[in-house]
């Protein structure tokens, strides 16, 4: 149904973060050894303070300009799924974006930083918790290494039986 799914996603890319947030070793780069997993290479590193202001400032605005773009403003939005990193971030992002609490996911205190699987995640949790239903719209946004972030802007629908 084509009233139904993704309806835009906007993506950035910003390698100036590459010294604020990154992983030394386990990509194509540097693979992982022995040697990376004693050195601790695997580990996140990161600059703590700039990383919070871009995170929350650059989702807060990819978030704005999605649904500027597609002529919604944050009250049109049932559920915000926002990257479950750092709860600050969260709440500065949000009502930097101008959603009310009610309308964000929040799942870190249960999970934790769950990286690359958060949106998939909080998406799965609000429908199974029928926090969401057919017509809503959904508005996920991240945040990462690098700096990369996005946002994702959706219908949902009725689900397909397999």
């Amino acid at each position: 149904d084509k009233n139904f799914g993704i309806i835009d996603e906007i993506l950035y890319v910003d390698g100036s973060g590459g010294d604020a947030l990154y992983q030394k070793a386990g990509g194509s780069r540097t693979p992982t050894s022995q040697a990376s997993l004693d050195a601790g290479d695997h580990y996140l590193k990161q600059d703590g303070r700039s990383v919070f202001k871009r995170a929350s400032l650059d989702m807060a605005q990819v978030s704005v300009d999605i649904l500027n773009n597609n002529n919604f403003k944050a009250e049109d939005v049932s559920i915000f799924i926002p990257h479950q990193a750092n709860k600050r971030i969260i709440d500065v992002a949000a009502r930097k974006a101008g959603f009310k609490d009610e309308q964000v996911l929040i799942n870190i205190d249960k999970y934790g930083n769950t990286t690359a699987g958060t949106l998939p995640l909080g998406l799965d949790e609000v429908v199974s918790e029928k926090r969401i239903k057919d017509g809503d719209l959904v508005l996920l946004a991240a945040f990462g290494a690098g700096y990369t972030w996005g946002s994702s802007l959706l219908r949902y629908g009725p689900t397909r039986k397999a």
